[in-house]
């Protein structure tokens, strides 16, 4: 029945157009198949929709009770959030005033400011609660501000600080004095390239080296360079994944122009294996080993935090096992696999993601604390798949070079760097890292269980994300009694904490403690206290219900209880 069907329509509706047109069809269904239900899974469609997002914010009535709580609640609320706008004002007056005169030239700090929480509370919050963004010192695995107060470091200098600020200040000094001779030369390299590359052959297990100003840079170098080998034109990356802010990797919100040559697929989907299996313009598989902590998931910025959807799990065994499919795959259909490790490089182990998974990559990108301090990326690959021009074909090339790639400050850093690795002090904090850094986030979620309080933490390692068990409209909150209790976090706020592996036991003790205290103070609060019926269901439809009225009658929507 089917083969007469089909031979009908072949026939009967013009049988070389439908015969064209049926596999293209199927490929394109069998694409869509592979994408992740979630709007970060269409990272087109995302774009489109957020552009008609109506920007609203709520007045202080409503700032207390978005969730329609009672008068009570929301007494208890404002109260409580008094309180701690006072704590801001008396502790961190320096601090704030010297932020808030900067960022009006700065455009940096106008966004971070604008997009630590959701946008509806975000006016109200900035001039209450202002978090300043400057810092005059660090020592051990603490930081201290403009106005004295000492805090605990949680944001690990987005990923740079694996081994403790005070490593990097005699990695940055010894690598001054190492380069000071030759100065700020650059075209030429300072001998100290030649240790660097030998050392990152041995660690990355692969032929030769580039160097470039950043961990972006790098990523751009691996996917031109797949492109170039193999001819094809398409990279494939997974849903939720960061690898830098450049257009073909972030091809949803954030870039104004769209990504056509790349696939944005499900991660641990057969679906997505099946398309690599199929298609023949894939040039390279981009692999983020953070995504292991929340696959398909994007970057869980506070300022996303609607509800208590947000979760986390580390599956290492069945995250490896996907990696290894995923390998021979590749290596099967000439794909190159790359694993962006300008993150977790040196984090998990030695010899990064490579190692930990125990899978080998074609090509592999590092980047933050492989500059000892400084600011860094290097690309290690496969001989054949890091040359930029082909014998035969002279005017056919791979062009990439930067002012500043291989500066000689930034070369001898790397070298005490990568020498001091090898310390066995260092190798010291490998021992054992899941083990101790699991049982720690043991421990302190059974604190949170005991205390009734609805925050739990899940971790990679030393990188951990906070979620939440109970629904509500104010989790974001957390990041600022977090403060308020002397726990340094990245802008982002608790979607990410990440620690540098000094932290001895001693130090982790204290952060438990003021984690336990900044839990039970919003608590105390009132902000976790939810009306009856309240789900992270309807709380989506009532944001939702609010973005339409705005966005149908702007100023004259009606916001109310």
């Amino acid at each position: 029945m089917t083969v007469t069907i089909q031979t009908l329509l072949l026939t009967g509706l013009g049988g070389g157009a439908l015969a064209a047109l049926f596999p293209r069809l199927k490929r394109r269904l069998e694409l869509s198949r592979a994408k992740h239900r979630s709007l970060a899974g269409h990272p087109r469609i995302a774009r489109r929709l957020a552009s008609f997002l109506p920007f609203y914010q709520y007045d202080e009535t409503r700032f207390f009770c978005c969730d329609d709580a009672s008068p009570e609640v929301a007494a208890q609320r404002r109260a409580g959030f008094m309180r701690l706008a006072e704590v801001y004002r008396e502790r961190f007056a320096a601090t704030s005033r010297l932020g808030a005169e900067a960022a009006q030239s700065i455009s940096d700090m106008q966004f971070t400011e604008r997009y630590r929480t959701p946008f509806q509370f975000s006016g109200y919050v900035a001039r209450h609660l202002p978090s300043g963004a400057f810092l005059s010192a660090s020592s051990g695995v603490t930081l201290t501000d403009l106005d004295g107060n000492v805090f605990h470091d949680l944001a690990a200098s987005y990923g740079v600080n694996v081994f403790g600020n005070d490593f990097y200040k005699e990695t940055i000094a010894e690598g001054a004095a190492d380069a000071r001779a030759l100065g700020p030369v650059l075209g030429a390299y300072h001998t100290a390239i030649v240790d660097n590359v030998r050392m990152l052959r041995e660690i990355s297990g692969l032929d030769e080296i580039s160097f470039h100003m950043s961990g972006t840079e790098a990523v751009m170098q691996a996917v031109r360079l797949a492109r170039y080998h193999t001819r094809r034109s398409h990279l494939l990356r997974f849903c939720g994944a960061y690898h830098g802010w450049w257009g073909d990797v972030q091809p949803g919100i954030g870039n104004p122009a769209p990504a056509h040559e790349t696939y944005t697929l499900s991660e641990m989907s057969p679906a997505t294996l099946h398309v690599l299996r199929t298609r023949n313009d894939i040039a390279c598989v981009l692999v983020n080993p953070l995504q292991a902590l929340a696959p398909n998931a994007p970057a869980p910025a506070d300022s996303s935090l609607v509800d208590s959807a947000r979760s986390a799990h580390f599956d290492k065994a069945a995250y490896t096992q996907w990696l290894k499919e995923l390998r021979a795959i590749c290596s099967e259909r000439g794909i190159v696999l790359i694993f962006d490790e300008v993150l977790v490089g040196f984090r998990l182990a030695r010899g990064g993601a490579q190692e930990y998974f125990g899978v080998k990559a074609d090509l592999v990108t590092y980047g933050k604390t492989l500059g000892g301090g400084f600011p860094v990326g290097v690309l290690c690959g496969r001989k054949d798949l890091m040359r930029r021009f082909r014998e035969d074909r002279p005017g056919d090339i791979c062009f990439a070079r930067g002012t500043f790639n291989s500066h000689p400050y930034v070369i001898c850093a790397m070298r005490r760097f990568l020498q001091r690795l090898e310390e066995p002090s260092r190798r010291d904090l490998y021992r054992d890292l899941d083990s101790i850094w699991d049982e720690r986030a043991r421990r302190l979620n059974a604190r949170f269980e005991t205390e009734a309080l609805p925050v739990r933490v899940a971790n990679m390692s030393t990188i951990w994300m906070v979620s939440y068990t109970e629904p509500s409209r104010y989790n974001w909150m957390l990041q600022y009694y977090l403060r308020a209790e002397g726990l340094a976090l990245p802008w982002t706020g608790t979607g990410r904490l990440i620690f540098s592996l000094n932290y001895k036991e001693e130090d982790f003790a204290v952060v438990a403690d003021r984690f336990i205290a900044a839990a039970k103070a919003m608590r105390d609060d009132g902000w976790w206290r939810a009306p009856a019926g309240l789900t992270n269901k309807t709380i989506r439809r009532g944001v939702l219900k609010e973005m339409i009225l705005h966005r149908l009658f702007g100023e004259r929507a009606a916001i109310s209880p």
